[in-house]
């Protein structure tokens, strides 16, 4: 049985400011500060969500339809700066990785994956660091730093979309963000406040505008936020990705310590009683451990404990870092897995690595010093 704890407190809270982040505001927050502290007709704060989530600006000045006035008076009250960008790396496979830096001095890392078409899927960040103690997972080596305020989860989405478009000028068909899943550092669903309110930022019409069908949120098993995810209706609005990684008690409390608060059968009780919108199937996500969780009899459990859920299995061979204790397993071995959970009548998919090279891959978010490339 590992030592590691289920779940870490954080090292310290949401850093405070004399002043708000405009960006943490949703329309309707936004709306209300406006009116406190701006005055004017009710518009003006439609005008100000729209320079500040579809138009994406990083200064006061740049917002040309509001008076002059008002724009000083924006600066005085308020903070709009954006995440720095310390780092792209990228990857042989079109993978990049981005290291962006917070107000207060932290790391964070987010990763544009390109799909199979023209477009990009954008991985992003919920903590600095991470609450949970997943033992196949980099991150967690890193310990509990803090959670990411809304703003500092919206603005990786604009950093990432600000990359594309600079990438792109000139190019007949620029690359686009087409996806985001919430699968970087951090359990996304233990901030769940935070989460909640940049996914109603991400997907407001007169913002961003991205479908929720685009949009996926990764649990490691954290079923009080699975329950209130169905309870507040995100279940509706976005998809879930539930990290599984084991077919018995016993392993997955060595490979996911969460197992020892919320157990298997706890956890697929909660994923049971979700609402599940038309074609919105719940993915599994199962990281292939060699000799630990990767044997025919796995994928016979495996197809047994999902029996009767609208679900489907991404297999993900394990994607070494220095220190992890475990290994991938031989491509013959994933094969077998993968023959095995079909003959069983799994829903299977193989997810490639994707910017391996770079430590961007499933598992590999550590914010290690490289040289960009």
């Amino acid at each position: 049985m590992s030592s590691l704890v289920a779940i870490r407190p954080p090292q310290r809270g949401l850093p405070r400011s004399e002043v708000p982040h405009l960006r943490d505001f949703s329309r309707e927050q936004l709306a209300a500060w406006v009116a406190e502290h701006l005055g004017g007709p009710a518009y003006r704060a439609d005008q100000i969500f729209e320079w500040l989530h579809r138009h994406r600006v990083t200064t006061f000045d740049a917002m040309t339809n509001l008076a002059r006035a008002d724009r000083e008076a924006l600066a005085a009250r308020s903070a709009l700066a954006p995440l720095g960008v310390d780092l792209v790396l990228r990857s042989t496979d079109g993978t990049r990785k981005l290291r962006l830096r917070t107000s207060d001095g932290e790391a964070i890392e987010c990763v544009l994956i390109p799909n199979e078409g023209r477009g990009f899927t954008l991985c992003i960040s919920s903590m600095v660091g991470c609450s949970l103690t997943c033992r196949f997972c980099a991150t967690a080596t890193l310990g509990f730093v803090r959670n990411l305020s809304t703003w500092e989860i919206v603005d990786q989405v604009y950093r990432a979309q600000t990359l594309l478009e600079e990438d792109g000028r000139g190019m007949e068909y620029a690359p686009r963000l087409t996806n985001l899943v919430l699968m970087g550092m951090g359990e996304p669903l233990h901030n769940f406040n935070q989460v909640q309110r940049a996914l109603e930022i991400l997907t407001d019409p007169k913002g961003p505008g991205i479908a929720g069908r685009r949009i996926t949120v990764s649990t490691a098993g954290l079923v009080p936020g699975i329950e209130r995810f169905a309870r507040e209706g995100l279940a509706h609005d976005v998809g879930l990705a539930v990290s599984l990684n084991a077919t018995t008690d016993a392993v997955r409390d060595e490979v996911m310590p969460i197992n020892t608060r919320w157990n298997i059968s706890e956890l697929l009780d909660a994923v049971r009683d979700l609402p599940q919108p038309k074609r919105r199937l719940i993915t599994f996500e199962y990281v292939l451990l060699d000799q630990v969780n990767d044997s025919p009899d796995d994928a016979r459990r495996l197809a047994k404990l999902l029996r009767g859920i609208d679900g489907q299995v991404n297999a993900i061979p394990f994607n070494p870092h220095p220190g992890a204790p475990y290994r991938r397993p031989s491509p013959a071995r994933v094969a077998s897995f993968m023959d095995a959970c079909r003959r069983h009548g799994l829903r299977v998919h193989l997810r490639t690595p994707r910017g391996d090279d770079i430590g961007a891959a499933c598992g590999q978010l550590a914010r290690q010093e490289q040289a960009s490339r």
